[in-house]
C-alpha cells in the first residue's frame, strides 16, 4: 500500500498560490508607482509646489493662522462699535459726606460742619472683561479688543512693506554683484559685510531715539521705522541673490542668451531673477516674523508708534508696571499671543514653501 501525505500537497498548493498573489501584488504596486511618476511628470511646476505645500499639516495651520489674523485686523474693526482712539468714558458721580472741624485761634474745636463732596470717577478705566468690552479696557479707557485689531494692521503692514523693500534692494544689488563680478562684486559685497557687522538692534534703538526726539506724529514715525528696519535688513537678501546668480550665470541657457545678443538687463531680470524667486519667496516669508518682532521690540521700549496709534508692541509695553503685570493680564497678554501666532504662522508657511520648492524632493 502507498500512503500519500495530503498535508504536504496542501502546503505546496498554498505556497504556489501565495507566490502568485505576491507576484500580482508586486506588479500592481509597480503599475501604481509608474502611474504616480507619470502624473508627477505631467504636472506643472506650480501645481506640483502647491501639491507638496498642502500635504504638510503645519503649512496648512500656518496659512489658516495668517488668514485669520488678516481678517481679524483689517475686517474686524468694521464690526467694532469703538474706534482706535475712541474712549468709553462712562462716568459716575459719587457723593460722600465729609466732616470739617471749625477751630479757634488756639486750635480748640468750636463746632463741626458736615459737607457733601461729589467726586467724578471713570468706570471704564482698566475695566474687567464683560459683555460690553470682551477683553476689558486699558488705562486710557480704550477697548482692548478694538485696539488689538488696529494694532494688527500696524504690525502686519510694517512687516510686509519692510520685507518687500528689502527684497527689492537685495535683488538689485545682489543681482549686479553676482552677474558682473569683478570690482562691482567686490564693492557691493564689502558694503554687505559692513552692514552684517553692525549690531542691528542697538542701531535700531539709537535711530528710533533720534526720531523720537524729532517729535513726529505717529503716522510719519511709522514710515521712518519702516525705512530704518529696511536699511539694516537688506544685506542678507543681497548675499542670497548673489550666490544664486553666481551659480546660474554659468549655465548653458545663459550662454545661449549671450550668443543671441540679448541685453544685460533682460538676461538678469528675465532669465536669472525668476530662477532665484523660489529661494526669495522662502526668505521673505521667514523674514516677516523677524520684522514683526523688531517692530514689537521698538514699540515695547517706547521707541515705536505711541499715543493714539496702537500696535501690538505698544500694548505689551503696559506690562512694565508690576500692578498691570499681575492684576490686568487682559490688557497685555492678548497682544503677546497675537505676535506669537503671527511669527509661528509665517515660519510654518516658510518651512512649507522651502520643502515644496526643493528640487530634490521626490514626493
Amino acid at each position: 500500500m502507498i500512503f500519500v501525505d495530503d498535508s504536504k500537497i496542501v502546503e505546496e498548493n498554498l505556497e504556489d498560490v501565495s507566490s502568485e498573489v505576491t507576484i500580482v501584488e508586486g506588479e500592481f504596486e509597480d503599475e501604481v508607482i509608474k502611474e504616480q511618476e507619470e502624473t508627477f511628470k505631467q504636472m506643472s511646476p506650480i501645481r506640483l509646489i502647491f501639491r507638496r505645500f498642502f500635504r504638510s499639516k503645519l503649512s496648512i495651520v500656518g496659512l489658516i493662522l495668517i488668514i485669520v489674523l488678516f481678517l481679524f485686523s483689517f475686517i474686524g474693526p468694521l464690526f467694532s462699535p469703538y474706534g482706535q482712539a475712541e474712549q468709553d468714558l462712562s462716568t459716575v458721580y459719587i457723593e460722600t459726606t465729609q466732616a470739617v472741624d471749625v477751630t479757634d485761634k488756639d486750635g480748640n474745636v468750636l463746632y463741626t460742619i458736615y459737607e457733601t463732596v461729589t467726586t467724578k470717577r471713570d468706570m471704564n478705566i482698566l475695566a474687567d472683561p464683560s459683555g460690553k468690552h470682551w477683553l476689558g479696557t486699558d488705562a486710557q479707557s480704550y477697548d482692548v479688543l478694538t485696539r488689538l485689531m488696529y494694532g494688527g494692521r500696524i504690525s502686519l503692514t510694517i512687516g510686509f512693506v519692510v520685507v518687500i523693500l528689502e527684497t527689492i534692494i537685495g535683488v538689485l544689488l545682489g543681482g549686479l554683484a553676482g552677474y558682473f563680478g569683478g570690482w562691482v562684486d567686490g564693492l557691493i559685497m564689502r558694503i554687505v559685510d559692513i552692514f552684517n557687522c553692525i549690531p542691528t538692534l542697538p542701531i535700531l534703538l539709537i535711530a528710533s531715539m533720534v526720531i523720537d526726539a524729532w517729535k513726529l506724529t505717529d503716522s510719519v514715525k511709522i514710515y521712518f521705522i519702516m525705512i530704518i528696519i529696511t536699511i539694516f535688513s537688506w544685506s542678507g537678501t543681497a548675499r542670497l541673490v548673489r550666490g544664486q546668480i553666481l551659480y546660474l550665470r554659468e549655465q548653458e541657457y545663459i550662454t545661449a542668451t549671450e550668443v543671441m545678443g540679448l541685453p544685460t538687463w533682460r538676461r538678469i531680470f528675465k532669465h536669472l531673477i525668476p530662477n532665484v524667486m523660489p529661494q526669495l519667496i522662502v526668505s521673505m516669508t521667514l523674514g516677516l516674523g523677524s520684522v514683526i518682532l523688531y517692530e514689537s521690540t521698538l514699540s515695547y521700549l517706547g521707541l515705536g508708534v505711541s499715543g493714539d496709534t496702537a500696535s501690538w508692541g505698544t500694548m505689551i509695553s503696559t506690562c512694565k508696571e508690576r500692578l498691570m503685570l499681575m492684576y490686568h493680564v487682559n490688557v497685555w497678554l492678548p497682544a503677546g499671543l497675537m505676535i506669537v501666532l503671527a511669527v509661528l504662522g509665517f515660519n510654518f508657511i516658510g518651512d512649507g514653501l522651502r520643502d515644496a520648492m526643493d528640487p530634490k524632493a521626490k514626493k
